[in-house]
């Protein structure tokens, strides 16, 4: 077929003179004998049935291949797109009326980034404002509106029993027992674990799991079994279900039955017999009597352990403590976890350890705040290095630079006190039945 049969009669008589040219040069190759056969494709694509942009392209098959495409210009209007450049459109808008400036604003690019987003709807309000906006009556209308508005008939009524569409059929499946032989693996362990594995009975094989640590191979009542030496239970084999066992009672814990009266008269008038005193999980202790057992603390000198866990410790009795701290010397324990202390005041009390040097453990987590924060944490860093003497901080520090720290030099404490008493015993000014532990607090100090 020609290619000038194909082409759209409104396109450019200078593409059909190409096309000619084109056909004169191929007879002037025929006849010329020492000249190379051309041969000359033509393709034309067209994009549209109104033909606005035609594309040829040619072949040459020859030594080597050239490509060539030729392009018409896009027409708006029957007029090409450059003549529009030097078109002013302050002039055109000039022309325009009122009402075909409102038209033309109507059309408008709702993705226009340039425009707010009020002005890119079309939609424009003639009604009167009926007056300011209440958001409760509107809700109320529209619900009210959507009650009233009929549903849309269906196209097909439902029938009972009818099923309507394509209905859901869940793939084949496979059985178990063939997937378990798809997922079964071939491992060489040699002749002599295989004769092994191979000959062991189902209650070797379950602890030999118990021993290697496999807890996804085994129930818990298994386990447990192999780890006891107790013989597997009747029954429970690979397929064997744990029954829920009957949990042990336990009895509750019996409450904290100090007298709170009677120990703050014993630590004011210095009692020789209380080392220890216990007023964890009181409940309604005034701050009164917190005020009195830590004025008494002040002047005692035989108590070594306190412990206020649960008491309701605030700041305020939390403060009169860090002072009490501060003039006693001989408390070496002293526990205030789970109370409503703030971080500051902990840094507080943490400080008040520096004076007299004679706390060797001190427990202050789970209060009000969980999150000490950075700058706490490095200010409690320091004030512990600074200590000497404390073996043992009962808090969550959560960066890992003030743990580290933390832990490095009360390790350093208890390994100088560990020294420091080993040499006493080797001199002789401790008794023999003196047992310095390792890693631990030496008894006796």
């Amino acid at each position: 077929m020609d290619a000038t049969d194909v082409l759209d009669p409104d396109t450019p008589s200078a593409n059909d003179d190409d096309v000619a040219n084109a056909g004169n040069n191929n007879g002037n190759n025929n006849e010329d004998d020492e000249a190379p056969t051309v041969e000359e494709t033509y393709e034309v694509t067209t994009t549209k049935r109104k033909t606005i942009r035609t594309s040829y392209k040619i072949q040459e098959t020859s030594s080597s291949t050239k490509t060539t495409t030729m392009t018409t210009a896009a027409k708006l209007y029957g007029k090409d797109l450059s003549e529009y450049d030097d078109v002013d459109v302050d002039d055109l808008l000039a022309q325009l009326t009122p009402e075909e400036i409102n038209i033309l604003a109507k059309e408008v690019d709702p993705d226009d980034s340039f425009m707010p987003p009020s002005e890119r709807c079309s939609y424009e309000c003639d009604k009167s404002p009926t007056g300011p906006l209440n958001r409760k009556k509107l809700i109320e209308h529209i619900n009210k509106q959507a009650l009233e508005t009929p549903d849309r008939p269906e196209l097909k009524p439902y029938v009972p029993g009818v099923i309507r569409g394509k209905k859901w059929v869940p793939p084949p499946q496979e059985s178990a027992k063939e997937k378990a032989v798809d997922e079964q693996i071939a491992i060489d362990l040699g002749e002599e674990y295989e004769q092994a594995l191979s000959n062991a009975t189902q209650e070797e094989i379950i602890d030999l799991a118990a021993i290697l640590g496999f807890h996804s191979m085994m129930n818990q009542d298994q386990y447990h079994a192999s780890l006891l030496n107790s013989g597997q239970p009747v029954g429970l084999g690979w397929d064997g279900v744990t029954k829920a066992s009957q949990p042990k009672p336990y009895p509750m814990e019996p409450p904290n039955d100090t007298d709170v009266d009677a120990t703050i008269k014993q630590v004011r008038e210095d009692d020789a017999s209380l080392i220890d005193l216990n007023w964890n999980n009181i409940k309604n202790i005034s701050d009164e009597k917190f005020i009195q057992l830590f004025e008494g603390l002040e002047i005692n000198t035989h108590l070594e352990s306190l412990s206020l866990t649960n008491v309701g410790l605030t700041d305020k009795t939390a403060q009169r403590l860090a002072d009490a701290l501060e003039k006693n010397s001989t408390l070496r324990v002293l526990n205030v976890e789970t109370n409503f202390i703030s971080p500051a005041v902990i840094v507080r009390l943490i400080r008040a350890l520096l004076k007299t040097k004679s706390i060797e453990e001190f427990r202050c987590s789970n209060q009000r705040s969980q999150v000490l924060g950075n700058k706490i944490e490095m200010e409690i860093t320091q004030l512990v290095e600074q200590n000497p003497t404390l073996l043992r901080l009962g808090l969550h520090l959560e960066f890992n630079d003030a743990r580290h720290r933390v832990a490095a030099h009360l390790q350093r404490n208890i390994d100088r006190i560990c020294r420091v008493q080993r040499a006493k015993l080797e001199a002789g000014e401790l008794p023999q039945s003196f047992v310095v532990p390792v890693g631990g607090v030496p008894n006796g100090t």
